[in-house]
């Protein structure tokens, strides 16, 4: 194919975020966004998304997947297709635009089965065979190690009506989060010093994320876009102590744990 063609093909790899729904009701789906991002339109920064369905429980047969996708929009997030729906309804998606993605599309590409060393003929007896290379517990382990994740350091207190997002890594803050101000990044967020505003971790769907703060205060935390609000405050056990947020359990079963956090 000529370079100046006006259509080429090239194998490439983007970052896709998996937006977990249990419901098609755009009523249910704006309340929710606008509980979590303010139906702020910059929150996603036009990212890509899959709406995964597959912990959802039943759900009608008709959807309005038009309504559903400019809602998403207007945090920012692009819908791109769906999975885990029923095969009527996801038609219906694939007919408004949203191809059905398959169940292990989003998982891990698996590893290379390891390629055996071939047996090593035997030596001549007129000479002694050389000594095979042996390889050490150290290179082995530099071969096999995972690429540093990079960590984010705030220093400055985050006011209210600031948010900083900590893209593809974790962050640290320093300083206070106030009332008001907005904590995101795709790995663990830790604060050592009072969270009293909102602090999502896991933000592309990293269920292994935590939060941690010195002086739990906060307006909402969320893992892997499972949230929770503290409209009616934190809860006296924890209020201004140390504490940790994770995920437990699976599936449809996953909940938040919110936990006290011992430092001494």
């Amino acid at each position: 194919m000529a370079k100046d063609s006006p259509i080429q093909f090239k194998g490439t790899s983007l970052k896709i975020i998996q937006t977990l729904l249990r419901t098609t009701d755009p009523a249910d789906i704006h309340a929710a966004l606008e509980e979590l991002t303010g139906n702020a339109p910059d929150f996603f920064e036009n990212e890509l998304a899959i709406l995964d369905f597959s912990q959802a429980g039943d759900l009608p047969d008709n959807a309005d997947w038009d309504h559903i996708r400019r809602l998403l929009r207007g945090s920012g997030l692009h819908a791109v297709a769906t999975r885990g729906l029923p095969d009527a309804q996801a038609a219906a998606a694939a007919s408004a635009g949203l191809p059905t993605l398959a169940g292990d599309a989003l998982g891990r590409a698996s590893r290379p089965a390891r390629v055996e060393p071939e047996a090593t003929p035997p030596a001549p007896v007129s000479a002694p065979a050389p000594a095979p290379a042996v390889e050490t517990p150290a290179a082995a382990a530099v071969s096999e190690a995972a690429p540093a994740i990079r960590t984010i350091i705030l220093d400055k207190p985050l006011r209210s009506g600031q948010r900083y997002y900590a893209r593809g890594c974790d962050l640290v803050i320093m300083a206070m989060v106030s009332a008001g101000a907005e904590v995101i990044a795709d790995g663990n967020i830790h604060v050592y010093a009072p969270l009293r505003g909102r602090a999502l971790a896991g933000a592309s769907g990293d269920k292994d994320a935590r939060i941690f703060t010195t002086s739990l205060e906060a307006e909402l935390v969320s893992v892997a876009g499972l949230y929770r609000t503290f409209e009616a405050g934190v809860p006296a056990e924890l209020a201004r102590q140390p504490a940790t947020v994770s995920l437990v359990g699976e599936g449809n079963e996953s909940r938040l744990n919110i936990a006290p956090l011992a430092l001494r």
